[in-house]
């Protein structure tokens, strides 16, 4: 691409590089130079612009984009392109679900140009419909198409969206005296209608070990979610206790994410129950969001998956909290 500033006499047909402002208004930056804009500029006693001009083997900056955006998503259903604009492609999710990235393909793209770029939400992050997943920009006006191919090519299907495969979900809910009670269904509710799963039941029963192992045991929902008045502290403790006793297993007691250290999640007949921890009774992002839309989605969520969410797991504090990471103004960190 050849950039730099011309006489008038030579502008027709370049890319104005920078808005200008003329009688009545101003050209804006992109536009293609042709008479009318010749005409304006001289009318503003103009008489030298920068321009962008395309040369043999460069491709325009919107039709780079789109045939970026296309590559990085062939393939794929869930996700819309937006129209290209100014060298811009937005990729929009469909609808509830998960992204899924080749984060090492990505990287590898964005290592081809410089002016080819591909922007990303985290990887894992939950999508509602219409939610920005990604953009591609070409930065300059233009770009060798022999890059742009590179880059396609390298980048090919490496944006997704896993929906959700889980309808429906039970919410076990044990109570004990003077305990919370019903606070936080309605955000657990909530979380359920975000990812277009059907809370069919809360099920409220004592505190106590074969109570909640008869409720896993009766529930007959995809996914059963299990909410104890008092905070599970160990992996022997009541609700896990429960699961093992109801024939099932505890995967992964604990993760690294603050808020949500104390989830356990597990499995009993084929189902994935999750254990929540008590800062899901607040809307704010805790680390159950993050186990719960992947276990929705049905993507796999291993041991090693929750171990390596404390990288970024240090969340925003919540309001809510009943121990705060800082006490009050005065008192001991």
């Amino acid at each position: 691409m050849i950039f730099g500033p011309v006489s008038l006499a030579q502008a027709q047909g370049g890319i104005l590089a920078h808005s200008v402002a003329v009688p009545g208004g101003r050209l804006r930056k992109g536009v293609t130079i042709g008479p009318d804009q010749i005409a304006a500029l001289e009318a503003a006693g103009i008489d030298e612009v920068t321009i962008a001009r395309l040369e043999p083997g460069d491709l325009h900056e919107d039709a780079a984009a789109t045939r970026l955006a296309e590559a990085v998503t062939d393939g794929v259903t869930g996700i819309s392109l937006s129209r290209a604009f100014t060298g811009r492609v937005n990729l929009l999710a469909d609808g509830p679900g998960v992204v899924t990235l080749d984060a090492a393909a990505i990287r590898a793209a964005n290592m081809v140009h410089p002016m080819i770029t591909i922007a990303t939400v985290p990887d894992h992050q939950q999508m509602r419909a219409g939610g920005m997943i990604a953009t591609v920009k070409i930065i300059s006006y233009a770009v060798p198409q022999a890059a742009v191919d590179e880059a396609c090519g390298i980048a090919r299907a490496t944006i997704a969206v896993a929906v959700p495969v889980v309808k429906t979900a039970t919410l076990i809910v044990s109570e004990i005296a003077g305990g919370p009670g019903d606070k936080g269904s309605d955000a657990i509710r909530a979380r359920l209608e975000a990812l277009g799963i059907d809370l069919i039941e809360i099920v409220r029963v004592p505190h106590e070990t074969e109570a909640l192992a008869a409720a896993l045991g009766a529930a007959s929902s995809d996914l059963v979610l299990i909410l104890t008045a008092s905070a599970t502290s160990d992996p022997n403790d009541t609700a896990p206790a429960a699961l093992w006793a109801a024939g099932g297993q505890v995967e992964r007691f604990g993760m690294p994410v603050d808020p949500g250290n104390l989830l356990f999640l597990g499995s009993l007949g084929g189902r994935r129950v999750i254990g929540l921890p008590g800062c899901v009774r607040s809307p704010a992002l805790n680390g159950a969001d993050w186990v719960l839309s992947r276990v929705s989605c049905g993507i796999d969520v291993s041991h090693a998956d929750i171990a390596g969410m404390g990288v970024g797991g240090l969340l925003k504090e919540i309001p809510t909290r009943p121990m705060p990471r800082r006490g009050r103004k005065g008192a001991a960190g």
